[in-house]
């Protein structure tokens, strides 16, 4: 018998939150989130809750858990797009398409609950969350900022009546093995720098870069984002939570902030240390035994994952991503670093896909957000 119950009381909320980790224990590729991070969707005062509803499901197979799934309404973005959306997330299910049409059962009827007409996803409340369902790339490892899923959940929810609505394309890049083309990226970089008298902005450490630009930094973010698929404005809580985690793990050795001859911020890219292997280690539950290991991989990373790259759309065909470019490139050179993550890049993105030819790129995951009507 299968039965869906919505996760109210406190033991139900830890079954939501702990699933994954039951679900994926020896899987090789999944990396856990922070549990302290996804512990705070059950408070009352969480950051989303001023612009959205949600509502998280567990499901019981003969009294056992079988899967997981939320829903979420994102006023924000319902009304920045103009749709009647309930944006589907953290679905996690054992190999069972009964439990799996039961989870997503209750949302849609969540969402029409709520008038809503479609429902789409896997979304988070913004796109600072996990957010698309693997469809290709099982046997490549997560990063931190990504989740991971069975080859099975796209033939389930495709079976479900759910098709793509948009993909994203993940690569591994290092520095290009041409010599020449090393040095005709930063000589490009030097030319678009020059003729639009711009420069790398200085820091001491994480602290002080963030005190300089953060102000800048959102602000190219909701310019360079605005029509980019998922996203939503940036409130004042959502910026607080995002410098808070950046405090934490933000290293001016893989930032770079690109100023104009006001010092005002026209471009960004910000890079993270690679943590998937001791989050995996730690089952994402930080203590002060497994801390040292997380602060090693943090101070001298073998891998960085690319966060956010924003420019200025002001200066968007002036050749600005060449800096950026650059400085990636420089960035990867650095003692111990063996590659970078991409993330998530809309296939569509010509812009960011483009980047990457200047480098030695390898294609190596695919993840899609898929749309259902309701009426």
């Amino acid at each position: 018998m299968i039965e869906v119950r919505e996760a109210l009381s406190r033991r139900q909320q830890k079954e939501f939150l702990e699933f994954p980790n039951h679900l994926y224990k020896g899987n090789p590729y999944y990396v856990p989130p922070l549990y302290l991070d996804e512990k705070k969707i059950f408070r009352k005062d969480y950051v989303y809750y001023d612009t959205c509803e949600a509502v998280y499901f567990n499901a019981y197979r003969d009294g056992r858990m079988a899967g997981r799934i939320s829903g979420i309404l994102q006023r924000s973005s319902n009304e920045k797009w103009g749709q009647k959306r309930v944006r589907f997330t953290r679905f996690d299910v054992i190999e069972d398409f009964e439990v799996a049409a039961a989870l997503f059962k209750a949302v849609e009827d969540w969402a029409r609950s709520k008038g809503m007409e479609e429902v789409c996803g896997p979304l988070g409340f913004s796109d600072l969350e996990r957010e698309g369902l693997l469809i290709d790339g099982f046997d490549q490892m997560s990063t931190f900022e990504e989740a991971y899923n069975y080859d099975y959940y796209p033939k389930f929810i495709e079976k479900l009546g759910y098709a793509k609505e948009v993909d994203w394309v993940e690569s591994q890049i290092r520095p290009s093995s041409d010599p020449g083309t090393r040095a005709e990226l930063k000589s490009m970089a030097d030319f678009v720098s020059r003729r639009y008298h711009l420069r790398i902005g200085e820091s001491k450490n994480a602290k002080d870069f963030l005190a300089r630009y953060k102000d800048g930094f959102f602000d190219i973010l909701d310019r360079s984002y605005e029509k980019i698929y998922g996203t939503v404005p940036f409130t004042e809580g959502m910026k607080k939570m995002m410098i808070d985690n950046f405090n934490l793990i933000i290293d001016t050795r893989f930032v770079a902030a690109v100023l104009n001859e006001q010092n005002r911020v026209i471009a960004m890219g910000i890079c993270f240390p690679c943590i998937a292997k001791p989050m995996q280690k730690c089952g994402g539950h930080i203590t002060p035994w497994n801390l040292p290991g997380l602060l090693r991989a943090i101070k001298k990373p073998e891998v960085i994952d690319f966060g956010l790259i924003g420019v200025d759309p002001e200066y968007a065909n002036r050749g600005v991503s060449v800096i950026l470019a650059n400085g990636i490139s420089e960035m990867l050179s650095k003692p111990g670093i063996k590659y970078a993550d991409t993330n998530l890049n809309l296939e569509d993105n010509a812009e960011i896909l483009n980047l990457w030819k200047r480098f030695d790129a390898r294609r190596n995951k695919r993840r899609r957000s898929y749309l259902k009507k309701l009426v």
